[in-house]
Order: C-alpha cells, then structure tokens, then sequence
C-alpha cells in the first residue's frame, strides 16, 4: 500500500509535460509540442475559452517551474500559438 494518492499513468504516446522542465515526455519538445497541439486542438473543439483557461493554468505552474524564462517568451509558448477567431459583438 502507498501513501497518498497515485500519479495517474501516462501513455508513451500521450505527449504529456515533463516538470519541472517542461518539455514533452514523449517526443522531448517544448511542451505543448506541435503534436499536443494539434490534439488539444482537437480535443477542446470550438471550445476556445476553455482551452485557453487550460493552457493559462499550465502557463502559470511553468512560471513558477521556470522562473528564468523570459515571460512573454512562455506566454508565446503556452497560449500565443491559438488561432485567433472573429470576436462577437
């Protein structure tokens, strides 16, 4: 038996962020790599507000991981990549 709770697997294939470097436990890429990409993409659908309330979270722990980063150079990483759609009026 174990103390606490369990880390939840992660498939090889998943392409999930390595802490506290964040870089792509599968492929070794920054993370989100172009694949995560592509899947959070599709994952999240039209959803944009909730993808970006996501990756704004992730942004948030990789600040705090990689405090040396240049900021805007994270917020390019983590959420500048979005496609940007027609705003509502």
């Amino acid at each position: 038996m174990t103390d606490g709770a369990e880390r939840p697997r992660v498939r090889a294939d998943e392409h999930a962020p390595k802490t506290p470097c964040w870089s792509c436990g599968s492929c070794g890429d920054e993370w989100p790599c172009a694949t995560k990409r592509t899947r959070l993409l599709a994952e999240y659908g039209g959803d944009r507000a909730m993808l970006s309330v996501y990756l704004g979270s992730c942004l948030a722990a990789a600040a705090e991981d990689l405090r040396a980063a240049p900021v805007m150079s994270l917020q390019d990483r983590f959420i500048g990549w979005l496609p940007r759609g027609s705003r509502r009026s």
